[in-house]
């Protein structure tokens, strides 16, 4: 199937700050990573977890910039602020927690599988956010969607 470029989906500006907000996010990261341990991992950049949330800062992104363009008491910016509210709370509950329980089970089967001498795969641990790094990526997405639509006016009509 073919899909035209000039569709209204690849013209939305929306669509564009969570996008922008996502790599954003994903190359702070990597930027970071290659800063703390001295090399460059490029399959970092698709990982969960660290600082800043990006899925934090992709749904701030497109929801504010949703309501710069359609208002902010409008309904698609109220589903896209109620999506944003469960990413932040899952990322920061759910996924966190379950990053906790995977360093914890970690080194239960290292305990268990070193005394009998067999190989085994690790839980990958990295999954959730802090408060703080959720709280960077809702930050970061804002600040994007504002940058983007001030450099870009003629984006904020609907």
């Amino acid at each position: 199937m073919n899909f035209p470029l000039n569709t209204s989906l690849w013209n939305n500006v929306s669509v564009w700050c969570g996008v922008f907000a996502w790599l954003l996010a994903q190359f702070i990261k990597l930027f970071t990573f290659m800063l703390r341990e001295n090399r460059f991992d490029f399959a970092f950049l698709f990982r969960f977890g660290g600082m800043p949330s990006s899925h934090t800062a992709a749904c701030a992104a497109a929801a504010v910039s949703v309501g710069i363009r359609c208002g902010f008491g409008s309904a698609a910016f109220c589903a896209l602020f109620g999506l944003l509210m469960t990413i932040m709370i899952d990322a920061q509950g759910v996924r966190h927690e379950a990053g906790e329980q995977a360093k914890l089970l970690n080194r239960i089967a290292d305990e268990f599988y070193a005394s009998r001498k067999l190989p085994r795969e690790r839980l990958v641990e990295f999954l959730g956010h802090t408060r703080w790094e959720v709280f960077c990526g809702l930050i970061l997405g804002v600040a994007l969607a504002y940058a983007i639509h001030a450099a870009l006016p003629a984006a904020a009509a609907p």
